[in-house]
C-alpha cells in the first residue's frame, strides 16, 4: 500500500514541478480535454476526456430524443450581464434532436443557464469545450452588442445534431456561418467518434473565423487551451485564398479564414510558407507547456487503458477545486446497440471523486445527482421553488464531493493519497463489471425488450451512482473526525468569495494549529532536547489499544513518516504508518495484535533514514 502512496505522491511532485516550470498560475485554471486514437489504446476505442472549469455547482442531465413541431426554434447567445454583452437570438430547430448525457451548470462569464460543455450522445459523438483565446485585435473587434450562439450553445447543438465527429464540426460550422458567434474571448471544441477526433477552434471578433484539425487512430492531443497546428501550404488554395479541396481534408475552416488574416496584414501568401495558425490567430503562438507533457506521457502510456486514462483526467495538475466535473468516453467501433455507448462521469473535480458509468440507455437519474441550490446562480437573492423540495432535501453528491476536496486538500500530501486509492479501487470493480453488465442488456435488446434493458441499465447506473455517493460521504466523515480531532479549524477572514478555488497541490497544505493536551506535550518535548525525539504517552499496550505518539525536532520535510515496526526489524520493514510533514507535533497508532516488542520510528523524506525511535511492549 504504501508503494502505491508514493506512486501517487512521486507523480503529484513532478507535476507540480512542471506546471510551476511551463505554465503561469494565471493560466493553470481552465477546462482541458484529452484524446486518444483507437491506435494507441488498449482495447481500440478512441478515448476521449476532460472537464470545464466554472464557478457553479453542476448536475447530470440525460436529455432524451426529440421531434420538434415545424417551425420550433431555440434561444441563443448572451444577454448585457455577459462579460462582452450581448443580445439572445432565435434560430430554426431540427425535425429530430438525438439523445445524450452531459453535465449542466448555471454561470460561466455572465452567460444564462443552463450551460453545458458537450457530454455524449446516441451515435457516440462525443464532445468537450474548452477555452482558447484569441489575439488581441480580435477581441477587440467584439461588436457590443455581439449576436449568435455561443459556446454552450454550439456544444449542445453538436450533442443533439451529429452523428459523427466531422459532421459535428461542419453542424458547428455552419451554425457560425449563418448565425455568428458570442464570445468570452476565443473558445475551442473537441469532438471525438470511434473514428477520428477533431479540434475546433472559434475565434472572438466578428468576422465568423473557425478553424478545425483532425485527430487520427495515432494521434494525442491535449487541448489546453485548444489549439491547431500549422495548416501545410499544399493545403491551400493561394489564389483563392481559401483551403484547398481534398478528398479527405485533414483541415476545415470558415471561408474566410485564409484572406481575412491577408487582410489584416498577419500572413503573407506570396511567401507561399504553411500557415501557422496560433501565430496568426491565437493569444499563445505555441501550444503550453502543459498540453506538451501531458501529450508526452499519454505517449508514453501507449497502449493507453481506461484505468489510466481516467488517472490522466483526474490529475491535480489540471483537475482541482475550480473543475466542475470530469468526463470520459471510450467510444467503440461496431457496438451494435447504441443504449450501450457510455460516458463515464465525475459529479465534481475528479481529484476526489469517482467515474461512475452511465449509459445511453439510462432514463433516470438519482436526485442527489440533479440539480441543487447549491452554488446555483442567484439563489442566494431567491427562495425554493416548493417543486423542488425533496430533490433539494436529499444530499447533493456535487457538494459532498466538493467537501471531501477540501478535507483532502487541506494536507494534499498526507490525506490525497488514501482518497486517490479509494476512489481507484472503487472505479477498478466498475470497470471489471463493464462486460458482464453490457452482456446483460445486450441480450435483452437481442430478444426485443428494449424496455427492460433501459430498466436495468438504469438500475444499475442509479445504484453504481449511489454506492459511488456512499463512499464519498464515507471518506468525508473519516476525514471531518480525525481533522476536527486534532486541529483547531482557523476563523477565516476577508471575503469568502475572493479567491481561485483550493489547491490540491503539496504546496497548498494548509498550516492548522493542533488541539489538546496532546499538542502542549509536543511542544514540551520539544523544549527539552535539540534532537530529533519519538515519545509515547505510555511504554506498555494492549493488542489494539490507540497509542498516542509525540514527536519533536524532525526536519519538517512533507514525506517524513512514522511507522510502527518490530524492534529487530530492518528499517524497510515497516507495518501502519504516516506521513507527519512537520518538524513536531502528535499522531495516533493502533497497537499490533502480536504481543511482543515493537519500535514507533520517525524517517526523514519518504525513505528509510532513520531519525529518531522508541520502544513499546505490546501485552
Amino acid at each position: 500500500m504504501k508503494e502505491l502512496f508514493r506512486l501517487i505522491l512521486d507523480h503529484l511532485r513532478t507535476t507540480f514541478l512542471g506546471i510551476a516550470l511551463l505554465m503561469g498560475a494565471s493560466t493553470a485554471l481552465a477546462s482541458y480535454g484529452f484524446y486518444v486514437g483507437s491506435d494507441l489504446t488498449e482495447d481500440g476505442t478512441v478515448l476521449i476526456g476532460g472537464s470545464g472549469d466554472e464557478p457553479s455547482g453542476h448536475w447530470l442531465e440525460i436529455v432524451p430524443r426529440q421531434d420538434h413541431e415545424p417551425g420550433a426554434t431555440i434561444q441563443v447567445g448572451v444577454t448585457d450581464e455577459a462579460r462582452y454583452p450581448g443580445e439572445l437570438m432565435e434560430i430554426p430547430q431540427v425535425d429530430t434532436t438525438f439523445k445524450f448525457i452531459t453535465m449542466d451548470y448555471s454561470e460561466y462569464a455572465g452567460f444564462p443557464p443552463p450551460l453545458t460543455n458537450g457530454g455524449l450522445n446516441e451515435h457516440q459523438v462525443a464532445g468537450r469545450d474548452i477555452w482558447s483565446p484569441s489575439r488581441d485585435e480580435l477581441r477587440d473587434m467584439i461588436p457590443d452588442p455581439q449576436r449568435g450562439p455561443q459556446y454552450s450553445d454550439l456544444a449542445r447543438i453538436a450533442m443533439e445534431r451529429a452523428t459523427t465527429a466531422r459532421e459535428a464540426v461542419e453542424i458547428v460550422g455552419a451554425v457560425i456561418d449563418e448565425y455568428g458567434f458570442s464570445t468570452y474571448g476565443g473558445n475551442s471544441h473537441m469532438f471525438a467518434d470511434p473514428s477520428e477526433g477533431w479540434v475546433m477552434i472559434q475565434y472572438a471578433g466578428d468576422a465568423g473565423l473557425w478553424v478545425a484539425e483532425r485527430l487520427g487512430s495515432d494521434e494525442v492531443r491535449m487541448s489546453y487551451p485548444g489549439y491547431v497546428n500549422p495548416i501545410p501550404s499544399d493545403h491551400i488554395d493561394f489564389e483563392n485564398l481559401t483551403l484547398a479541396e481534398r478528398d479527405d481534408p485533414e483541415f476545415l475552416a470558415s471561408d474566410n479564414f485564409i484572406s481575412f488574416a491577408v487582410e489584416q496584414g498577419w500572413f503573407d501568401p506570396d511567401a507561399g510558407e504553411d500557415f501557422d495558425v496560433q501565430a496568426v490567430y491565437a493569444a499563445s503562438a505555441t501550444p503550453s507547456g502543459t498540453a506538451q507533457r501531458f501529450e508526452e506521457r499519454l505517449r508514453d502510456l501507449a497502449p493507453v487503458s481506461l484505468e489510466e486514462f481516467m488517472a490522466v483526467v483526474r490529475d491535480p495538475d489540471v483537475a482541482r477545486d475550480t473543475t466542475g466535473y470530469g468526463q470520459v468516453a471510450a467510444l467503440q467501433n461496431e457496438l451494435e446497440h447504441p443504449e450501450l455507448a457510455r460516458l463515464w462521469v465525475a459529479p465534481t473535480s475528479s481529484v476526489t471523486a469517482p467515474f461512475i458509468p452511465w449509459y445511453i440507455g439510462v432514463t433516470e437519474v438519482p436526485p442527489e445527482f440533479r440539480v441543487h441550490r447549491y452554488l446555483y446562480r442567484d439563489a442566494a437573492s431567491e427562495f425554493l421553488s416548493a417543486d423542488y423540495q425533496l430533490q433539494e432535501a436529499t444530499s447533493f453528491a456535487f457538494q459532498t464531493f466538493s467537501r471531501l476536496m477540501y478535507y483532502a486538500c487541506s494536507d494534499p500530501v498526507r490525506f490525497l493519497p488514501e482518497v486517490t486509492e479509494a476512489l481507484v479501487g472503487f472505479e477498478r470493480g466498475l470497470i471489471h463489471d463493464q462486460a458482464s453488465v453490457e452482456a446483460i442488456a445486450a441480450r435483452l435488446l437481442d430478444a426485443g425488450d428494449a424496455e427492460l434493458a433501459s430498466e436495468y441499465l438504469t438500475y444499475y447506473s442509479n445504484t453504481e451512482a449511489r454506492n459511488g455517493l456512499r463512499m464519498g460521504e464515507g471518506l468525508v466523515t473519516g476525514l471531518d473526525a480525525r481533522i476536527q480531532a486534532f486541529y483547531d479549524i482557523p476563523q477565516p477572514v476577508g471575503d469568502i468569495n475572493a479567491g481561485a478555488g483550493v489547491d490540491c497541490s503539496p504546496e497548498g497544505k494548509i498550516d492548522l494549529t493542533r488541539r489538546g493536551p496532546l499538542a502542549s506535550a509536543a511542544a514540551a518535548l520539544a523544549e527539552r532536547t535539540d534532537e530529533p525525539t519519538v515519545a509515547t504517552t505510555a511504554d506498555v499496550y494492549a493488542p489494539g489499544e490507540p497509542i498516542e505518539v509525540l514527536f519533536a525536532n524532525g526536519q519538517g520535510n512533507t514525506t517524513d513518516w512514522l511507522t510502527v515496526a518490530e524492534a529487530d526489524a530492518p528499517n524497510d520493514s515497516f507495518g501502519s504508518w504516516q506521513y507527519v510533514g512537520a518538524t513536531g507535533g502528535y499522531a495516533q497508532f493502533f497497537a499490533p495484535d502480536e504481543p511482543g516488542e515493537y519500535e514507533i520510528r520517525l524517517f526523514w523524506n519518504d525513505g528509510y533514514e532513520l531519525g529518531a525511535s522508541t520502544t513499546i511492549t505490546v501485552e
